[in-house]
Order: C-alpha cells, then structure tokens, then sequence
C-alpha cells in the first residue's frame, strides 16, 4: 500500500517534518513557496520548488497565488501522480507522537460512537472532555444549541479520518482568545462520527486517494480554505471519522486578530453554507469567488 505525507511550509525542516521523513512505509512531499529557503533539503522525501510547481501547472499556479498555505494542494496531485492508496495532509508544526499513521482507520468498517443531531452541522471538540471549545469553521450561531446527548454504537466505512491535536488545538480565533487552552483529549472519547457535516482541518488528516478529486484547499477564502473543502467533501459523500490525538500541536506564531480577520467569512456565511450543502454539493459555488472556484476546475481537470 503507497501512504504519502503531504504538507506546506515556509520554514527550515522543522522538528515535525524531520519526524515525518523518517517514517518507515511513508513517503513525504514538502511544497514549497516563495518565502521557504532557497536551500531547503529533505534526506527523505520530495522537495517540491515553487518553479516545479509553476512547471506542473502554470495556470492553477497562478490561480491559487504564492504565500499561501493552499499551494499544498499541488502536493494532492503530487500524491495522486504517485499512485498513493492512502494521503496524510499535515502541517509543519504539528509534532507526530508515537503509533502516528499506524493502525489507521481509512478504509475499514469501524465501530464508532455515533452522534444524532437536528442541528445542520456537528461540532467533534464539543463532544471531548474540552466541551467548552469548538472546531475552527462551526457555526458560531449554533453553538448554545449543541448537545451530545444522543449517541449509540454504529459501524461506519471511513473515507476521511481526522485525527486530533493535543497542545494548541484547531480553534477559531474568538475560542482561541477567549481560552488559550493548553489541551490532552480523552482518546476514550474516540473515534466518533455524526449524522450531519461536520468541520474537519487539514493538518492531521488521513484520506483514501479515492477522494482526491473532491478534496481541495480552497484559496482567496483565508482560514476557511481547508473547512468549505472539508463540508464539500462531505456532501459528495464522503464519511468522515474523527480519530484520537496523534500529534502535539507547537504552534507557530500567529496574530490572532489577524486570523478572526481570515475567519469572518465563516463566521458570516457557514450556517448558510452547511443548510444549502446537504443533497448539493455545488451549491458551494455560489459562496466563492470567481478565481477560488476557477482553481478548483483546475484542480479538478488532473482527475479526469
């Protein structure tokens, strides 16, 4: 079975990715962009360059724009071109802790702790032992009406597992300032799954490679890029399993007014979204702009 890693950085190989390239059974692609060093190196691994990457695809390149973490979605198709069964998306800072990408859940029929809501969109984080936090991308309008109170035992065939992030979790920036939670999940809490969409990130998810075509980082949308792809993914079918932490999140630096600025969108527009998404998928579009929706064609024209 071919499991490919794929992530994006700015940075010297951090401690994260020099864990990555030593994976037995895994292979790493890195993306590169502008602002990483000219001399970045991997021992084990594909470097991918920005001029690589202009080569491939000048005009999803050019689409999607430089400085950008949604340049990791020519690491997708670099997965894709390399006949990955399995794709791992991870971030640079996201530090794997033992049994990281073993015994995955991706593509078995799994017994999970399954959530029934009335709700349009389920929150995974509400239903840990951090039950006053929520998922970066949740509509914030429905967060006093979540509950977790119906729950049973059901067997699910996963498509997507996303793991969790001990340390400084997936948050939106509003969580995030109002707690700054240090956090350890309960992995008895885990794996669980739900009846309607919910958010899912990019930085610890493993996904069969069946789903590709339909999995895209949306650029031009700041810090719902990731999110909108993961509810669309969703809404084409997908089946979504949240897993136990696997890795010790050492966050880089951010401004976080800077990203509630980036997460607005969401805030505006992701009730609206996760009500018009279930039995149509496209409707996605509409919420898009132009050169977001236009990368996606372009992404999508490798799988055909």
């Amino acid at each position: 079975m071919k499991k490919v890693i794929v992530t994006t950085t700015i940075n010297a190989p951090t401690e994260a990715i020099e864990a990555f390239q030593a994976m037995k059974d895994w292979d790493l692609v890195v993306i590169g962009d502008k602002k990483t060093p000219r001399d970045y190196h991997l021992d084990h691994g594909v470097y991918v360059t920005p001029e690589e990457q202009e080569t491939y695809d000048p005009a999803l390149s050019d689409a999607i724009g430089w400085n950008c973490i949604q340049r990791r979605n020519f690491g997708l198709l670099w997965a894709n071109d390399m006949k990955a069964d399995i794709v791992a998306v991870v971030d640079d800072d996201n530090i794997p802790l033992n049994g990281w990408g073993q015994d995955l859940l991706v593509g078995r029929e799994v017994e999970v702790t399954y959530y029934e809501t009335d709700l349009p969109a389920f929150d995974p984080v509400g239903a840990t032992n951090h039950s006053k936090l929520w998922h970066r991308g949740y509509p914030i309008q429905l967060l006093p009406k979540r509950k977790y109170d119906r729950r049973h035992t059901k067997t699910v065939r996963v498509d997507v597992q996303a793991d969790f992030w001990n340390g400084d979790p997936d948050i939106d920036a509003i969580c995030r300032m109002e707690h700054a939670p240090e956090c350890d999940f309960d992995p008895s809490r885990f794996p669980i799954a739900a009846n309607k969409l919910g958010p899912f990130n990019s930085q610890n998810t493993f996904l069969r490679a069946a789903m590709l075509k339909d999995y895209f980082m949306f650029p031009h949308i700041g810090r719902m890029d990731d999110i909108w792809g993961a509810y669309y993914l969703q809404a084409k079918g997908a089946q979504i399993v949240w897993n136990k932490a696997s890795v010790y999140q050492k966050r880089n630096v951010h401004d976080l007014v800077r990203d509630m600025r980036q997460e607005y969108l969401g805030y505006e527009h992701n009730l609206q979204l996760v009500e018009s998404l279930p039995g149509n998928a496209e409707s996605l579009l509409a919420f898009l702009p132009g050169r977001s929706a236009w990368a996606f064609q372009l992404y999508q024209k490798h799988f055909c």
